[in-house]
């Protein structure tokens, strides 16, 4: 019997030195740690040669306070599958298996032109891939802030500018000269290295950026939207997230101690990647005319994400779903009253769903509920803004 792989597509962006590797290192390599606490689900390396790649570079940091080798100008895919530790009980679901699909781009491409056709083959190559993503994280480097304190609009003013100047390089590549259909249309700011500012939540961040960037974040977001078919359904640096891949302790030498069991925001990747889509979808639709071309392009799979969220309703739900057409262009459409059913469930009412699903052993469920409570709880402890549309 073939499995029914549910797959969501999150792009990284952040200059050489941001932290990309050792965040995607820690991301891995605390999964792994935790498994054994983790009642619910591993994650699995599709690569198993990229899994031990990271899980060394996190063995490193936990261990000797090592940090992960750099890897200029590696344009990587890395995918990571949630394989359920129990067995299910339901005959049906949606889907069997839940992939996250990690693009990372080259941080050192915002900071120079192609140096070559290959290069500059490679970087369109590479952005096509990730105009499959819903959401987008754009890293600004904690340490770079700290470095330009007091003046932290000179590091800011250079980041955005440099990562505006790439997509628009990037833009004339494109094979059309439409707008896009598919493109990630939530681009969060993400304060890597979050750990240097201990006394920080996500508020002081965003009010950072707004105060010392808004020019150039306004920039980005009309050179990112003007990209777009329907750029009304689209959020640009109006979401906020600090995170850290450990706590550090440095010298003039490097790292001398790296407690990699106090990390922050990293538990919010795979709730953001998989959730946040299907909730800005419903907003979207409900505020915008927005088209069915484009809706059919949100938050790919969000129906079949919406029906698991859904399962203690789960007569009604087959019952909705039997009614929507299989095929053409008003799937979307049809979809609405299931994707609305999913948004509203919050609080008490969540965390009812999720007991329920946990005693009925439906582990599917329980895991994306878990994952509703987490980015409930991201932004309770102030690790995660979303922006209220």
């Amino acid at each position: 019997m073939v499995k029914k792989v549910q797959e969501q597509h999150i792009a990284v962006f952040g200059e050489g030195g941001s932290g990309k590797t050792v965040l995607l290192s820690a991301f891995f390599g605390a999964a792994e740690d935790s498994a054994n606490a983790n009642d619910l689900w591993d994650l699995v390396a599709g690569d198993a040669g990229q899994g031990h790649r990271l899980l060394a570079n996190y063995l490193g940091m936990k261990r000797d306070a090592a940090l992960p080798p750099g890897t200029q100008f590696a344009a990587t895919t890395y995918r990571f599958s949630l394989r359920l530790k129990g067995a299910q009980k339901k005959a049906k679901q949606p889907f069997d298996e839940l992939c996250l699909v990690w693009h990372d781009y080259p941080g050192e491409w915002f900071e120079g032109e192609p140096s070559s056709e290959e290069e500059k083959g490679r970087r369109a190559t590479t952005f096509e891939a990730l105009v499959r993503s819903d959401v987008a994280l754009l890293l600004v480097d904690g340490q770079k802030l700290l470095d330009y304190t007091g003046e932290e609009e000179r590091y800011l003013r250079s980041l955005l500018g440099n990562f505006r100047q790439e997509v628009l390089r990037q833009k004339d590549l494109l094979d059309s000269d439409d707008r896009l259909i598919e493109f990630p249309r939530i681009w969060i700011m993400a304060l890597s290295k979050a750990d240097l500012f201990p006394e920080w939540d996500v508020n002081d961040f965003r009010e950072l950026m707004i105060v010392k960037a808004a020019d150039q974040i306004d920039q980005l977001r009309k050179t990112l939207i003007g990209m777009v078919d329907t750029p009304a359904a689209m959020s640009v640096a109006e979401d906020f997230a600090l995170l850290s891949s450990a706590k550090f302790k440095l010298s003039a030498a490097g790292p001398v101690e790296i407690d990699v069991t106090k990390r922050k925001g990293l538990d919010l990747i795979l709730p953001v990647a998989c959730l946040l889509p299907l909730q800005r979808r419903v907003e979207w639709a409900e505020k915008f005319d927005v088209p069915v071309r484009v809706l059919d392009k949100l938050a790919d799979g969000a129906e079949a994400l919406a029906a698991v969220l859904v399962s203690g309703h789960m007569e009604a739900v087959e019952k909705l779903i039997a009614k929507l057409p299989k095929v053409g262009p008003f799937v979307a459409m049809a979809a609405g009253p299931l994707l609305n059913k999913a948004v509203e469930i919050a609080g008490e009412k969540l965390k009812e769903v999720h007991d329920q699903a946990l005693a009925n052993k439906d582990y599917l469920t329980a895991t994306l509920t878990q994952f509703k409570i987490d980015l409930e709880q991201g932004v309770a402890d102030g690790l995660l803004f979303r922006s209220k549309q």
